[in-house]
Order: C-alpha cells, then structure tokens, then sequence
C-alpha cells in the first residue's frame, strides 16, 4: 500500500461528501453477500447524524471522481466504522488508511470495524475480548 499511496493516484477527503459515501456503501455488490442492510430509511438517519457531526465520511477521489470511502459514527475517543466501499482497486483501503492516520493524531482509542474478516485483518485490525472492549468504550 506504501506504493500506491505514494504515487499520488488518489486524494482523501474527510466529512465533503457523506450521503455520496453511504450510497455506494448500498449499491456496491459484495462478493458472497445477497443484498445490504443499509436501508433508505437508515441512510436517511445517518445522514441527520452527519449533519449533527456525530456521523462522520472518507472519501476517496481518482481524477475528480469518488472512487471509494467509508462511513461511521464518531464518539469522539472510538471511531465506530459502519461501511467501506471501493470502485477501483485499493480505494477502500487507502480510505481506512487515511482514517486510522487521522484518529492516531487525534488520540483516538478504538477503531471498532465490527465484523472481522480477513481483508480487515490484511489492514492490521485484530479482535479483542468484548470485557477489553467495554472497558475502552467507557472511557473518555
């Protein structure tokens, strides 16, 4: 990924273009996956939260273009990821890259991904116990 990010192919952007995001979260097919969760009504909620910045977007562009991003809610110290989604080839990660960046600056303590798996594991996400979890959770 080091390669990619350094030839400049795309750029990220953060909270510029959410319900963008959250749409192509709905859309994009997933392999293995028969249809989404990510209901209208839902991107309707989550797009009021947006506007109360407690939802938060990473967008990232290709000549201009939204190519991929991810969304989720912001606790202000754990950063609940919700959905990732990718056009082209490496866009979601450098999405999560950009992200995990952005909330070691901000001295964030969690990155909550929610469902395990192996592309998450591949970005360097590990599972914790849920004991570990609600610990960090009522921190501030």
């Amino acid at each position: 990924m080091r390669n990619i990010l350094n030839k400049g192919e795309f750029s990220v952007t953060f909270n510029q273009n959410f319900r963008d995001v959250i749409s192509y979260c709905q859309k994009v097919k997933r392999d293995g996956q028969n249809g989404t969760w990510i209901t209208n009504d839902m991107i309707e909620a989550y797009c009021k939260l947006d506007d109360l910045g407690i939802a938060k977007s990473v967008e990232v562009w290709q000549d201009d273009n939204l190519v991929g991003g991810l969304y989720g809610v912001d606790l202000g110290h754990i950063f609940c990821g919700e959905s990732m989604f990718s056009l082209v080839s490496n866009a979601s990660k450098v999405a999560f890259i950009a992200l995990v960046n952005h909330l070691k600056k901000e001295n964030y303590k969690l990155l909550d991904c929610q469902v395990y798996n192996p592309h998450l594991e591949s970005l360097g996400c590990r599972e914790i116990p849920r004991n570990e979890f609600m610990r960090i959770l009522q921190q501030q």
